[in-house]
């Protein structure tokens, strides 16, 4: 597999995200983030770019749109082998993203939480994190995409023993793992919905 050159890092579980993130520094790999991750890593001494720098284009709607853009998602699902896909992305300034780590914002947890409104559970639907996992899933013969913390250590061993890339085999173990927690997700949140008979307007 191709050494990984870029990587998209955007997480709310921050646990062994630092240890990633150096090592990918180590190999020279560049680093997009956002918000509490790009902080985070940062503090840990990793370099990082802010996906807004990424893009040109800055987060808003209180964080509802930060990573729906044609330069990421464009990075993420091009085939790197396809000659039209690589003069679009050349025309459009588009760079490839090879590993892309997210996880979800917790949306089981908060509706179990006492109190919880509808409004507040809405908030909780995560949106750019699913898109994001689910356009690496779908690359997967191009890019790696971990959407588990327990995952890292397998793909930090792989990136030192290889020299900075990760095998076709754990890419498609990683994107069967993506769908079934997209899966998993998209079901809970319809579960949750189906107890409410009305909606609202905020």
């Amino acid at each position: 597999m191709p050494k990984i050159e870029r990587a998209l890092i955007s997480v709310t579980d921050k646990a062994g995200v630092a240890e990633l993130g150096q090592t990918l520094a180590a190999l020279g790999v560049e680093i997009l983030s956002t918000g509490g991750t790009a902080k985070s890593l940062a503090s840990a001494g990793v370099p990082i770019k802010e996906v807004s720098d990424f893009t040109g284009f800055p987060e808003m709607l209180d964080g509802r749109v930060k990573t729906l853009h044609p330069k990421i998602h464009g990075g993420i699902l091009a085939i790197r082998s396809n000659p039209t896909h690589r003069e679009a992305m050349e025309t459009h300034g588009i760079l490839p993203i090879d590993l892309v780590a997210v996880n979800l914002y917790a949306f089981e947890n908060t509706v179990s939480r006492p109190g919880c409104s509808l409004a507040e559970a809405i908030e909780n639907i995560d949106i750019g994190g699913p898109t994001l996992l689910r356009a690496a899933a779908k690359n997967y013969p191009f890019v790696t995409v971990i959407c588990d913390p327990a995952d890292y250590r397998l793909v930090i061993e792989e990136l030192r023993a290889s020299g900075g890339s990760v095998s076709l085999e754990t890419n498609f173990r990683l994107a069967k793992k993506v769908f079934r927690l997209t899966h998993h997700y998209d079901g809970a949140i319809a579960e949750y919905l189906d107890q409410h008979r009305e909606g609202h307007t905020p």
